[in-house]
């Protein structure tokens, strides 16, 4: 009996020969406008799940187009074999395309375009987030079927239809479903690569507090020439407070706030420095050229894999145009902590409130707003999984697959979980000039191309 690897050359012609057939099937999807924010689009984010819903059949899946309380799910089944039983993650909406007018072609009209550098694109709203990088892994096991007749591993999918407007149906979706879904791996195709030319594998998902605190004084807003000098003012005790939040070194200095956070492998650093991301290059863009995060790391470390805290908002008094001579009665602030590791949401955000009420004076009180609270994801740099991924990259690419960690979050990672107890392993091909969520949103066609074989090959690894 041929194994997946022992099928994996062929599987690589055929993906190479059945490009244009893979192309069109992908302009498909993307011609349907699955605008998920957007009521006006309910029946077109319906058409895009049944269409997914037919091809993933045609493949032999047994699919459903499972309802929520809002946009439906796509669930298809099918495969066997020894390896893991894998679960795969994506989502057909899109972002809304507006403004229109700065779409050079309409937006659900796929069409190739050749960039200045030579680059040869998908143009589409969707090309890359996330219908293209979807369409990646189909087409790999559109592949395998092809030519071995079967799968290469027991494959369920997940392609819901509410992401880019919050995925607020599919936690209790995932919940009720516990037991149906609970796999041995997780696979999300939603991130991106370091470079052009350097793949990537997202091992780690920041977590996320933010708080709000508002702090209140006198009880209405004064005349400052009347009461300045004996009345408490809350800016000023609002920004001594913040003002303390970080030492010289550009460390938080909450109490245990560094609880849980691990030092990154030895090699891990190594491959992380070797990619030599510069303050130049990365915030020269922005009009900055000084990193402002924890001294003595590398400036990739402070935007991914270290913890944040950062003031997002903070109002107080009179801020209209003109003068208005006022010691206000409150200000407040919102407060984002961004974690890492195995840092505990409940701490963090306990801790942070106590630091305030610690530095309250006579007069004032404190109340607080919880708005965001989920911890971090990692997957083991020792994984399996991840071995496995990184070295089918690298023989697809020709050059090392980093592991990269992301400053941000995907909630339905945390499910994974939290809710199935399983890991994820997030490999996508994405990169930072497509455009995503903005006019003429793009997907390079060697992205895509080398996607598909791509995952072919991590798929051909993790069942051996």
């Amino acid at each position: 009996m041929t194994t997946p690897a022992q099928a994996l050359p062929a599987v690589l012609d055929h993906i190479d020969r059945d490009l244009d057939n893979s192309l069109e099937r992908l302009f498909a999807l993307l011609r349907i406008p699955s605008i998920s924010t957007d009521s006006a689009y309910k029946e077109q984010c319906r058409a895009a799940a049944e269409h997914l819903a037919r091809d993933l059949g045609s493949m032999g899946f047994e699919t459903k187009v499972r309802p929520t309380a809002g946009h439906p799910v796509v669930v298809g089944k099918g495969g066997n074999g020894a390896g893991p039983r894998v679960l795969f993650y994506g989502h057909y909406d899109v972002q809304p395309v507006d403004p229109l007018d700065l779409w050079t072609t309409p937006p659900f009209e796929p069409r190739i375009a050749t960039l200045p550098d030579g680059r040869k694109v998908i143009v589409a709203r969707g090309a890359c987030d996330d219908k293209g990088q979807v369409m990646t892994f189909l087409e790999a096991c559109r592949a395998f079927v092809a030519v071995t007749g079967k799968l290469p591993l027991a494959i369920t999918t997940m392609i819901e239809g509410e992401e880019e407007c919050g995925s607020n149906n599919l936690y209790p979706f995932v919940k009720e479903n516990a037991a149906e879904f609970r796999r041995d791996l997780a696979l999300v195709c939603d991130t991106g690569m370091w470079d052009k030319d350097t793949p990537a594998v997202t091992t780690s998902l920041r977590g996320m507090v933010y708080d709000e605190v508002r702090l209140t004084c006198a009880d209405r807003d004064l005349h400052s020439g009347l009461f300045g000098g004996a009345a408490l003012n809350p800016i000023r005790v609002l920004t001594r407070i913040l003002g303390g939040l970080h030492d010289d070194d550009g460390r938080v200095t909450l109490p245990g706030f560094y609880d849980g956070v691990k030092e990154l492998p030895p090699q891990i650093k190594a491959d992380l420095a070797a990619l030599e991301l510069t303050a130049e290059g990365f915030l020269g863009g922005v009009g900055l050229k000084t990193p402002a995060g924890e001294k003595g790391r590398l400036l990739i470390e402070q935007i991914s894999t270290r913890p944040t805290c950062d003031i997002n908002g903070i109002v107080g008094g009179y801020t209209g145009e003109g003068a208005k001579t006022v010691i206000p009665s409150q200000a407040a602030a919102k407060i984002s902590f961004r974690l890492v590791g195995d840092q505990d949401p409940d701490r963090i955000r306990d801790g942070f409130r106590d630091y305030v009420r610690a530095r309250l004076p006579a007069d004032c009180k404190a109340e607080f707003v919880n708005h965001v609270h989920s911890p971090a994801i990692s997957l083991p740099y020792d994984a399996p999984a991840l071995e496995k991924a990184r070295a089918a990259l690298a023989a697809e690419w020709g050059r090392k697959a980093v592991t990269i960690g992301s400053g941000g979050s995907i909630p339905i990672v945390n499910d994974f979980k939290h809710v199935l107890g399983m890991d994820s392993l997030l490999v996508g091909f994405g990169l930072d000039d497509d455009r995503v969520h903005s006019p003429n949103e793009k997907y390079d066609l060697t992205s895509f191309h080398k996607g598909i074989r791509s995952w072919a090959r991590i798929l051909a690894e993790l069942a051996r």
